[in-house]
C-alpha cells in the first residue's frame, strides 16, 4: 500500500515515509514512521530526506524505528509464540458469585417547625394518617 502524501522539503516529489515533530520544551527533533494523519505542525519526509536529517545545535534528534527498519528475529517470534501459549493455557477464574443483598428503606423524614420551612408546597406524609 503506497502513501499518497509526499515529502515536505521543497522541490522533492518522492513519497514520504517517515514524520518530522518537534518538541520545542525539550529541544527535540523527533522523527518516526510515517503519522496516519497529515498534521499541520509535523513535516513528512522521504527515505533519504530522512536519513540526511540533522538538528540544530543544542537539539538532539531522536529516531524511532519505521516499519521498514524493524526486522523481526527468530527469538522475537519464538518468544511471541511462546506468550501466546502461556495465556492460552492459563486457567480463567470465574468471578465469585455474589450474593444480593436487600436493601433497607430509607430512614423517614420528621416534620420540623413550620415557621422554618422555606417551601411549604412540600410535606411529608406517614403511611396510615389521611391529610385534610
Amino acid at each position: 500500500m503506497g502513501s499518497s502524501r509526499l515529502c515536505s522539503r521543497s522541490a522533492c516529489r518522492q513519497p514520504a515515509v517517515a514524520t518530522l515533530t518537534y518538541v520545542y520544551a525539550d529541544s527535540t527533533a523527533v522523527l518516526g514512521p510515517l503519522a496516519t494523519y497529515a498534521e499541520p505542525h509535523c513535516y513528512d519526509l522521504c527515505a533519504p530526506h530522512a536519513e540526511r536529517l540533522t538538528a540544530p545545535r543544542g537539539w538532539e534528534v531522536l529516531r524511532l524505528a519505521r516499519p521498514e527498519q524493524q526486522r523481526v528475529g527468530h527469538d522475537d517470534l519464538y518468544a511471541l509464540a511462546h506468550a501466546v501459549r502461556e495465556t492460552e493455557a492459563e486457567k480463567r477464574v470465574a468471578p465469585p458469585i455474589e450474593t444480593p443483598v436487600p436493601r433497607s428503606a430509607p430512614t423517614a423524614i420528621e416534620p420540623g417547625d413550620s415557621r422554618t420551612m422555606t417551601r411549604r408546597h412540600l410535606r411529608v406524609l406517614r403511611e396510615g394518617k389521611q391529610e385534610p
